[in-house]
């Protein structure tokens, strides 16, 4: 099993984005396959958006809803989704996440507008660092 395919079936991945200075920024968040690649779907005003236009340097770990990590971290390259993009990861996770995952994009929609979210899309590193094929 790769580790896309093993953190794609996870019900939460801890995303780590870093600031300027170097420092971790660790958030548990939904996840779900999209291609080659994992994505994740957030609020486009959050620190991880700045943070990932930055620079899209991540990391990727399994963990449980409390962000407390139960597997090893998977470096990556994130890049934010235009709208076509974001809409498809959407669609991805209702297709996962079921009732919880369409109640929540609505919620989330109803309280942002579609543009308040955006979807990342982060291509995992294999061991010797290229962009792994998924």
């Amino acid at each position: 099993m790769t580790d896309l395919d093993r953190l794609a079936a996870e019900k939460y991945v801890l995303l780590t984005t870093f600031r300027k200075d170097g420092r971790a920024v660790p958030t548990p968040v939904w996840a779900v396959r999209d291609g080659d690649a994992l994505a994740v779907w957030t609020a486009s005003d959050t620190g991880k958006v700045k943070r990932i236009r930055r620079n899209g340097r991540v990391t990727v770990a399994p963990c449980d809803v409390r962000g407390r990590p139960h597997g090893a971290a998977v470096p990556g390259r994130a890049t934010v989704c235009d709208l076509v993009g974001t809409r498809r990861v959407r669609g991805l996770l209702k297709q996962k996440y079921r009732l919880l995952g369409r109640l929540g994009l609505l919620g989330s929609r109803l309280r942002r507008g579609e543009s308040g979210t955006v979807g990342l899309r982060i291509v995992l590193e294999d061991r010797v660092g290229r962009a792994s094929p998924g």
